[in-house]
């Protein structure tokens, strides 16, 4: 069982992963067609299923957290597993649809980024096998699970087709702009 103090933590959070995966539904029916066409784009399908998977990792500890006598270190460690074979599945697809359609750096920089969690999730499940009572690994453990909900988050973004304006984007396209700029005079 976790400390009363993770209780009102792990409530609040089966509760906002329930609404982000509910939202995630609705943004997969609205993008349907980007996601099941014949000449659908694979990132579209990596990014729903990435989603899915944070949300669903967060959902999993926060739920199984509140059971009594289940605590985090099991399911931490059964999700954390999983969300490894999402992420080798993932690099699998893009692996196999790189010639038909281009993998984005973005993508692969998302997938690198749940990789991290995942492992940092089995590291600190780890340390509560080990040590029951680890504060330091049940609070890893929970924040990673905020982590999720900002990758689902991201991911789902990009799902809908949200824009993207970042200062690394907003500078290369300053940068080309100005070189138009200087060619054209």
């Amino acid at each position: 069982m976790t400390e009363p103090p993770f209780d009102t933590f792990l409530a609040a959070s089966a509760g906002v992963a329930g609404a982000l995966i509910g939202l995630l539904f609705v943004a997969v029916s609205v993008a349907q067609e980007r996601l099941t066409s014949e000449h659908a784009n694979q990132a579209h399908r990596l990014r729903a299923s990435a989603a899915l998977t944070s949300f669903g990792n967060a959902l999993a500890i926060a739920l199984f957290g509140l059971v009594p006598g289940i605590g985090l270190r099991g399911p931490a460690f059964v999700v954390g597993l999983l969300g490894l074979l999402f992420v080798a599945a993932s690099l699998m697809s893009l692996i196999r649809v790189r010639q038909s359609h281009p993998v984005p750096p973005r993508d692969v920089l998302f997938l690198a980024g749940q990789l991290v969690v995942f492992v940092l999730q089995l590291y600190f499940a780890l340390r509560l096998f080990s040590a029951g009572g680890d504060e330091g690994a049940a609070q890893g453990i929970l924040v990673l699970v905020i982590v999720c909900f900002f990758i689902g988050i991201g991911r789902s973004w990009e799902l809908v087709g949200g824009p993207s304006i970042g200062f690394g984007h907003e500078l290369i396209a300053l940068v080309r702009a100005r070189r138009r700029e200087d060619d054209g005079e």
